[in-house]
């Protein structure tokens, strides 16, 4: 939910719905985004009126998705209730779960190029538009201020029940992190939590991560990302940590362990989650 944003009038869920397509079987896989067999004609007439924002694209398939799911935040309904009915057409396999029903969205605070003033943007222009190549000083996370407003809280994959909690600490998980109750969740919580690293190498495996460390200023390594969420044992929210079996790193009060983290295939995806769960006692 940390790229959620209202584009053309729709609201778009990027990071439900790029779990949605994969675990449906409608991902463009090539892309890692959006739907597969997808054409771009609304972007293109859109592009032809000149309506703003043109840097944005919406496939022609994927625009029925956000349509209906604006139709349904209008009507009234939460985006979890939206979440699962979309779900139905898809069958993903799993519940797919917004933190919170609220508004959440991530902003960036840079410098604007053309008059060298600080302003805030929405993190999907400075990612997609500027490719996170301006000045920029912070994230701001557009947050619910109600406690513990994840719709979750009382349902079997809520952070504070289950035998395991694994986490990707990719860029959306500060956004996820910011809604009130999740991070107390995740600490209280009597089950194992696990962290797999984003970093391999020192390098991202997708995208520009590395431009979001560097923001808040953590260094390009599984060992500093781990560190930057740290020990659940002192105020973190780590039991454990899981990195690249190239990669190695010392977490005071977490266990660290290195296995494949690359996702080749299936096989290699379902290793990579044994490990997680093997990581957090749970017998399999």
């Amino acid at each position: 939910m940390g790229d959620d944003v209202w584009m053309h009038g729709l609201r778009i869920c990027p990071d439900l719905d790029t779990c949605m397509y994969t675990l449906g079987d409608g991902i463009d896989t090539e892309r890692g985004w959006g739907r597969k067999a997808e054409t771009w004609n609304a972007k293109e007439e859109l592009a032809a009126y000149g309506a703003d924002p043109d840097w944005f694209g919406l496939g022609d398939r994927d625009i029925a998705t956000h349509l209906v799911r604006t139709r349904m935040l209008r009507t009234g309904y939460p985006l979890s209730a939206v979440t699962e009915a979309l779900c139905t057409r898809w069958k993903p396999g799993v519940t797919l779960l917004p933190a919170s029903d609220d508004r959440s969205e991530t902003h960036v605070v840079i410098t604007n190029p053309a008059d060298g003033e600080q302003r805030a943007i929405h993190f999907e222009e400075w990612w997609v538009r500027h490719r996170a190549q301006v000045p920029t000083h912070s994230f701001a996370h557009i947050a619910p201020t109600m406690q513990n407003p994840h719709p979750a809280s009382s349902r079997p994959s809520s952070p504070r029940r289950g035998r395991a909690r694994t986490l990707e600490p990719g860029r959306q998980l500060g956004a996820i992190l910011a809604v009130p109750g999740i991070r107390g969740a995740l600490r209280t919580t009597p089950a194992k939590v696990i962290g797999l690293s984003p970093v391999v190498g020192g390098k991202p495996l997708r995208g520009m991560a590395d431009a979001c460390l560097d923001v808040i200023g953590v260094d390009t390594t599984a060992e500093a990302v781990g560190r930057h969420f740290g020990a659940r044992s002192g105020t973190g929210i780590l039991d454990g940590w899981l990195v690249h079996s190239t990669d190695a790193a010392d977490i005071p009060g977490v266990e660290v362990r290195s296995v494949p983290l690359l996702m080749t295939d299936v096989d290699a995806t379902a290793e990579m989650a044994r490990a997680a769960l093997e990581l957090a006692g749970v017998q399999l």
